[in-house]
């Protein structure tokens, strides 16, 4: 039997859970209700620093252990997914490609919306092939939010020369 850590935190687009197996991260989740923050579990701590970081547009890309439960398929479409960098997008079929099977974006698709670890694994940066935003299970504002704020941060340091 796995045991399973957790812990939550508090973000600009709502509470979020995380939680973590002996391997690493297991599962990131936005929460519709406000929850009680309580003390990080050890396991944790990195994960809620990164996130934050995150938020603060301080971190560009995670560097944490992962353990995400799926079919063999769908890891291999969260492989492709978690290549695509801060602030980028790609369409359900250039990624189906990518996985080696251009016409399978539907099944790419469904396997983008099971990604158990959404922001750490940015199914977010996955949008329809005419650039409309599609797909996204804790709800298209969020999507659109985590987008805007990915390349609010990179036109910032765009322009942004240091004093």
């Amino acid at each position: 039997m796995t045991h399973i850590e957790r812990a939550f935190l508090k973000s600009p687009i709502g509470y979020i859970e995380v939680t973590c197996s002996e391997a690493g991260l297991r599962t990131l989740s936005f929460l519709d209700f406000r929850v009680k923050i309580q003390k990080t579990p050890h396991k944790l701590v990195e994960v809620v620093r990164q996130l934050k970081d995150y938020f603060d547009g301080k971190l560009l890309a995670f560097d944490l252990p992962l353990d995400p439960e799926g079919s063999e398929f769908q890891k291999k479409v969260w492989k492709e997914v978690a290549k695509i960098p801060f602030g980028k997008t790609i369409s359900y079929q250039d990624l189906a490609k990518k996985v080696g099977d251009p016409k399978a974006f539907r099944a790419v698709g469904g396997a983008n919306g099971k990604n158990p670890l959404s922001v750490i694994i940015p199914c977010h940066r996955v949008i329809g092939a005419n650039g409309r935003l599609t797909g996204y299970e804790f709800g298209l504002w969020r999507k659109k939010w985590l987008l805007e704020h990915e390349n609010a941060f990179l036109q910032k340091d765009l322009f942004y020369k240091g004093v």
